[in-house]
């Protein structure tokens, strides 16, 4: 086991980031540069990949685009193999990002195919990143630090109503990054998961979510959201220092300890609260 401070996994890492295109994404890709990562910026859409290798090249950085489908775990594959071709060694650092919105309507009445497009992003696209990427990592040298940081959010734990497929993905992804920080426990790999609340992205408009939550989702965004440059600078502080959660917004971590300690008073809070109309799923 890795004694001491741990080593700064951000700084000059080959990193691979899904969902690079926008949002946090764009700003994980955009701050790996800035502290002279070169990096692979994978997207679905792939004019916007490239605008985000733009911005870093603008600045002298490293940074090439890549497409990738992380529901279709063949493009995971042929990502791995195209980005350890680019960088002439394996990645060292992997950001499982790609993720979609989806909420406003309770179970029983959500679309099932709802169910499936969000949990084909949100939960497999980590799942086959770390399937693949995993193995790769553990057979790069020892001396290089190596690190994997899956994006989750506040709704791992926070149980909101009509926010069934979106909450259940995100706590796939937390227990998927505690598993996977257990196995690779010693073997020098990090693992961190991301939580924030809300974030100044687009990943409302790009989601399925009904107009009255999109509305009020909106709002709260623009009110209380940090910015996506802040939350990636933060996740990959917390990445460097070795830690495994990353809260970066104080209701976060207030929420997180709340449900860990009093876990039932806590989802009934929660229940009460929506149905009274004081708070927003996030």
């Amino acid at each position: 086991m890795m004694l001491g401070r741990s080593p700064k996994r951000s700084h000059g890492a080959s990193a691979v980031v899904t969902g690079a295109g926008s949002g946090i994404g764009a700003a994980f890709a955009v701050e790996l540069a800035r502290r002279g990562s070169a990096v692979v910026c994978s997207d679905i859409d792939d004019d916007a990949a490239q605008r985000t290798v733009e911005a870093i090249t603008g600045a002298g950085g490293r940074a090439t685009a890549m497409h990738c489908d992380v529901s279709a775990v063949d493009e995971v594959i042929a990502l791995a193999e195209a980005a350890q071709d680019w960088f002439g060694h394996p990645p060292t650092l992997v950001i499982n990002n790609a993720g979609v919105g989806a909420g406003g309507e309770p179970i029983g009445t959500m679309a099932l195919d709802d169910w499936n497009w969000t949990l084909g992003i949100n939960l497999w696209g980590p799942i086959h990143g770390c399937h693949v990427f995993t193995p790769i990592l553990r057979d790069a040298s020892a001396g290089q630090p190596r690190g994997i940081i899956n994006v989750a959010s506040a709704a791992s734990f926070g149980a909101a109503p009509e926010m069934a497929a979106y909450n259940v993905s995100k706590a796939g992804v937390l227990s998927l990054s505690e598993t996977l920080a257990a196995e690779l426990s010693g073997t020098g790999i990090g693992v961190t998961v991301l939580c924030p609340t809300f974030v100044k992205t687009n990943i409302v408009e790009s989601g399925r979510i009904t107009a009255q939550s999109t509305d009020m989702a909106n709002r709260l965004m623009r009110w209380t959201g940090l910015s996506a440059a802040r939350v990636a600078r933060d996740c990959l502080d917390t990445h460097d220092r070795g830690g495994l959660y990353c809260m970066p917004q104080l209701d976060a971590k207030i929420g997180w300890n709340i449900k860990r300690l009093a876990p039932e008073t806590f989802t009934r809070t929660i229940g009460l609260a929506f149905r009274a109309g004081s708070i927003l799923p996030s």
